[in-house]
């Protein structure tokens, strides 16, 4: 009779190590999260009390709706805060690990640099850096298959995007020096 309750255990060996130090606890980041989304509210009814939150004789002003979303983020904000500080009281739990924060670091930065590379070099040669060193670096796939994986997906892209549905995307000089 077979088994249907068997589970399958796989280790990952880049896990993050389960003794990593704590680099910030979940109600530090509670904490933050609440007073940043509490800015935005005030900075959002300001706003939208500025251009006009009241009705008048043909209806609501442009800002009526908004501000009072806003004052019902600000509302769930401070309740939010409120809970944050009287749960931060007790023993801290870790939002996350250094080795956690590392992994997210090495998606997060290379993300970012794709978005300050496509400023100045265009989205086909952003994207066909980004891949190439993904699946490199991060990855640790043979230089020649990130390189045809990248060089196919950008020519995918712009096949896509720029011959079949004519999209505008950011351009930059190697596109410039082709014509387009």
């Amino acid at each position: 009779m077979p088994q249907t309750d068997l589970e399958i255990v796989v280790d990952d060996p880049t896990a993050p190590e389960d003794d990593s130090p704590s680099v910030v606890s979940s109600g530090t980041i509670q904490i933050f999260v609440c007073l940043l989304l509490l800015a935005l509210a005030a900075t959002l009814g300001y706003d939208n009390w500025r251009t006009g939150a009241s009705w008048d004789l043909t209806g609501p002003e442009p800002g009526y709706f908004p501000f009072y979303l806003s004052v019902i983020l600000g509302g769930a904000s401070l309740y939010g805060l409120i809970v944050a500080l009287v749960a931060h009281r007790g023993a801290p739990d870790t939002f996350v690990t250094r080795a956690q924060a590392r992994r997210v670091m090495a998606v997060f930065v290379p993300t970012l640099l794709f978005c300050l590379a496509t400023q100045f070099l265009g989205v086909y040669v952003a994207s066909f850096l980004l891949i190439a060193s993904f699946m490199r670096l991060v990855g640790k796939i043979a230089l020649w298959k990130s390189l045809l994986t990248a060089v196919v997906f950008t020519a995918i892209m712009f096949v896509t995007f720029d011959v079949a549905f004519d999209v505008i995307m950011p351009k930059g000089p190697l596109e410039a020096a082709f014509g387009h």
